[in-house]
């Protein structure tokens, strides 16, 4: 990405699909010293065109629009390989918002009610490719760290998971854990389902990639 003169101001797409929230921004941003909106887009489709033609540092990109909504819009921007930080800025601060938009790409995540102060200064930290999260987004993220995630297999499913890996057949897996054949096919599906596979092998290698499988040293039972 090449870099922006210091001196340079740093130049915004705002995109909205309320008009006054529209207004508001552009107008607080274009009176402060150091930025420049080029332009303003109801939807996500007219915010990646904007971006694509006309290259801004910056895009304050709201979730909920219609048509393309902003996540859609962040994931193909990113696809698209477009160089502007996106800086969320929406009234949502629930998992389901923030951490979809942060894997698609945003560089920060600010709620509308956030003071003028803290909407500028995300702008220029966003520019500069900082991470910028409202306190309340910071806590939730930092909560979602602290908790334990829930565990993906069963206790079941992992034992038939590891004889499968070892390379036992569905009939001696069974033998081994004194149940049928078709409660291991059960097993094994629900495993398929959670692991996002569609065959044994390749449930054991994506097991092995995600660390809910420890590979055997040669010889260990």
């Amino acid at each position: 990405m090449t870099e922006r003169p210091a001196e340079a101001p740093i130049r915004l797409v705002i995109a909205d699909d309320h008009p006054v929230v529209r207004d508001g921004l552009s107008s607080m941003f274009a009176s402060a010293p150091g930025f420049e909106v080029l332009g303003e887009a109801a939807d996500g489709a007219s915010a990646v065109r904007l971006a694509q033609r006309l290259r801004p540092d910056v895009i304050l990109m709201d979730l909920r629009m219609p048509g393309m909504d902003g996540l859609t819009a962040i994931t193909e921007l990113t696809r698209l390989g477009n160089t502007a930080r996106v800086l969320v800025l929406t009234t949502y601060d629930t998992d389901t918002h923030v951490l979809p938009a942060i894997e698609a790409g945003a560089t920060g995540y600010l709620l509308k009610d956030s003071p003028r102060e803290d909407l500028l200064r995300g702008a220029r930290a966003a520019a500069k490719g900082e991470s910028v999260l409202s306190p309340s987004v910071a806590a939730r993220l930092m909560n979602r760290v602290r908790t334990p995630a829930p565990q993906l297999l069963s206790q079941r499913e992992l034992e038939v998971l590891e004889l499968v890996a070892a390379g036992n057949t569905n009939r001696e897996v069974a033998a081994r854990l004194f149940i049928t054949e078709a409660t291991v096919k059960s097993h094994l599906l629900n495993v398929y389902a959670k692991l996002g596979v569609n065959d044994r092998a390749a449930a054991v290698t994506e097991a092995f990639n995600r660390g809910l499988l420890i590979p055997r040293a040669p010889g260990q039972p």
